[in-house]
């Protein structure tokens, strides 16, 4: 069973999605999620209050690391590159190739860009914290503009006029 419910984040609308394990999903208002894959609408489940409790404290500059508890659908490979991303502390970048070689597999840079693309738990799972390997932003299915302030409150970028 799968539940969701709603947080209207300083980034716009995110919707957040659990099972009985865990949050199963973190999606900005432009990502395309089926509402039929969201499951029931529950505001009030603890998991879901949980994760909001934390992102608040994210976005309050309050909080560095979450401890809400995941639960990871995806490949084997997919799960970890997903387990990498959330060993970038707060206020620090990798590269794609980075994140390759981390997972011990430096000739997978375009496979852990894919990975990294299908990470279902915004922000929980910092892929936001990827950049090109020049320091380039590149890619957020959350749009490029709330990459780069989700780095400018975590203090990798100066903050945009």
């Amino acid at each position: 069973m799968r539940y969701f419910g709603q947080y209207e984040s300083p980034l716009g609308l995110i919707t957040i999605q659990c099972d009985e394990l865990g949050i199963t999903g973190i999606w900005f208002e432009t990502h395309t999620t089926r509402p039929e894959d969201l499951g029931t609408q529950e505001q009030d489940f603890p998991l879901l209050q949980q994760a909001k409790g934390q992102l608040e404290q994210y976005f309050a500059r309050q909080r560095h690391e979450f401890t809400v508890p995941l639960s990871l659908y995806g490949t084997v490979f997919q799960r970890q590159v997903w387990r990498a991303l959330m060993s970038i502390p707060f206020g620090e970048t990798r590269s794609y190739q980075d994140l390759a070689e981390q997972i011990g597999n430096p000739k997978a840079v375009r496979a852990v860009g894919s990975a990294n693309g299908r990470n279902p738990i915004s922000v929980l799972i910092p892929c936001h914290r990827v950049v090109g390997k020049n320091g380039q932003l590149s890619g957020y299915a959350g749009g490029v503009e709330r990459k780069q302030a989700l780095l400018e409150l975590e203090g990798v970028l100066p903050l945009s006029k």
